[in-house]
């Protein structure tokens, strides 16, 4: 197919490159493919590093679905009860009843605390909606 590839000079020096379409396509496509193989790669080298963790499909959909607040999602799945969550971060366990049932929304603080006892990213406790 290299063969179909116009090449157009500028000052004796190769400038552009005309090709037909379905090459075009193809290019693009391949370029996606490695883009995704290097995401994947970057992934299994994060989760062998320790950087990440894989979760079960089930806490992923709660995450997803939004019914239940991501802090209780987070703290069940870590076999952790309030009381022992307000051991390892200092946040009160009334206030994260509060927040858990969404009377509170909770302040950067103390959802850094609740994160960084939880072992993930503040990120993971709000939902981006």
């Amino acid at each position: 197919m290299t063969n179909q590839v116009q090449i157009i000079e500028k000052d004796g020096q190769p400038e552009y490159a005309v090709l037909p379409i379905g090459f075009y396509r193809r290019l693009l496509e391949l370029a996606e493919d490695t883009e995704d193989i290097r995401a994947a790669d970057d992934a299994m080298y994060e989760l062998a590093a320790g950087g990440d963790e894989l979760i079960p499909a089930g806490i992923a959909n709660k995450l997803f679905q939004g019914e239940e607040h991501r802090l209780r999602i987070w703290r069940e799945y870590r076999g952790l009860t309030q009381k022992a969550l307000e051991a390892k971060s200092g946040v009160n366990q009334g206030y994260i009843a509060q927040i858990e049932s969404r009377k509170k929304i909770g302040g950067i603080k103390t959802l850094k605390k609740l994160a960084l006892a939880l072992r993930i990213n503040l990120d993971d406790l709000v939902a981006t909606e």
